[in-house]
C-alpha cells in the first residue's frame, strides 16, 4: 500500500512538472489579456484561441485541414525516410560513395526548402507532387546526416575484433554496424519528421486549397490571428504525438540505450 502511494505521488509529480509551466503561461497570458496589457488583435487570449478552435473542429473544417496536411507530411517524410536510410547506409559502408557524394551532399544540404518552391513549380506544377516534394527536402538530410554519422561511429575496437574473428562482412554489418547505427538513425527519423511538419507552411504555399499551413496563410490575409495560433498550435500538437510514436518505437527496439534520469 505505501509502494502504490509512493508511486502515485510520483505519478502526480512527474504530471505537474510536465504540463505545470505551460499551465502557468496560459494563466500569465489570459491574466494580461484581461487586464488590457496584451491587445488582442495582436495575440488573442487562450479562452478565444480554445473557442475558435473549438469551433473549427465542430463544423469539421480544422479536421479536413488536418487531414490533409497529415497526408502529405507522411508521403513527403516516407520518401524521405526510405531514400535516406538507403542511400544514408550505402554513403557510411563505402568509402568511394562516400567521397563521390560528399560534394553535392554538403552544397544542397544548406540550401531552404522554401528556395526550392519555384523549380517545384516548374518541374511537378501546382498539384500535390511539388508539396509532397518540398516537404521530402526538408525531412531528407537530416536522415541521410544521421544515418551516415551513425555507421561511421561504429566502435574501432569492434571492427578489429570482427577482423580477428574473421566474421563476414554482411554478418559484421547487420548484427555490428546496423544496430550500433540505430540510436543515431533513430535521431534523425525524429528531426526529419520535425522539420517535414515545418516544412508544411511552405508547400502549401504552392496553390493550396487546403491544409494546416493554408488555413494559417488565409487566415494571416484576413487578418484572424486567433485561427492563425490555432494552425500553429495544431500543427505543434500532431507534431508532438508523431514524435512520440517514433520515440515508443525507439525505446521498445533500442533495449541498450541509456535513460536520462535527472539530477
Amino acid at each position: 500500500m505505501a509502494y502504490s502511494n509512493i508511486r502515485y505521488t510520483e505519478k502526480v509529480k512527474h504530471f505537474t512538472q510536465y504540463f505545470g509551466l505551460l499551465a502557468l503561461l496560459l494563466l500569465v497570458w489570459e491574466a494580461l489579456s484581461r487586464l488590457g496589457v496584451i491587445q488582442p488583435i495582436i495575440l488573442p487570449p487562450p479562452s478565444q484561441i480554445a473557442l475558435v478552435f473549438y469551433d473549427l473542429l465542430k463544423n469539421g473544417s480544422l479536421l479536413k485541414h488536418i487531414g490533409i496536411s497529415v497526408l502529405r507530411v507522411l508521403e513527403g517524410f516516407g520518401i524521405a525516410a526510405v531514400l535516406g536510410l538507403t542511400l544514408g547506409m550505402g554513403i557510411g559502408l563505402s568509402q568511394n560513395l562516400a567521397r563521390m557524394s560528399d560534394l553535392i551532399i554538403q552544397v544542397i544540404k544548406p540550401i531552404p526548402p522554401i528556395a526550392w518552391i519555384p523549380l517545384a513549380i516548374l518541374w511537378f506544377g501546382i498539384g500535390e507532387q511539388s508539396k509532397v516534394f518540398i516537404i521530402f527536402l526538408g525531412a531528407f538530410f537530416p536522415v541521410i546526416i544521421n544515418t551516415i554519422d551513425g555507421i561511421r561511429q561504429t566502435d574501432h575496437k569492434l571492427v578489429e575484433v570482427a577482423r580477428i574473428l574473421e566474421v563476414s562482412k554482411s554478418r559484421f554489418i547487420l548484427e555490428v554496424v546496423i544496430p550500433g547505427a540505430f540510436p543515431s538513425i533513430m535521431t534523425g527519423l525524429r528531426v526529419g519528421l520535425m522539420v517535414a511538419w515545418m516544412c508544411v507552411v511552405a508547400a502549401e504555399l504552392i496553390a493550396a486549397s487546403g491544409g494546416v499551413g493554408y488555413l494559417i496563410m488565409d487566415a494571416r490575409q484576413l487578418s484572424q490571428s486567433d485561427v492563425v495560433l490555432v494552425g500553429m498550435i495544431t500543427i505543434g500538437i500532431i507534431g508532438k504525438l508523431m514524435d512520440s510514436i517514433i520515440s515508443w518505437i525507439e525505446k521498445k527496439v533500442i533495449t541498450w540505450k541509456p535513460v536520462f534520469i535527472g539530477v
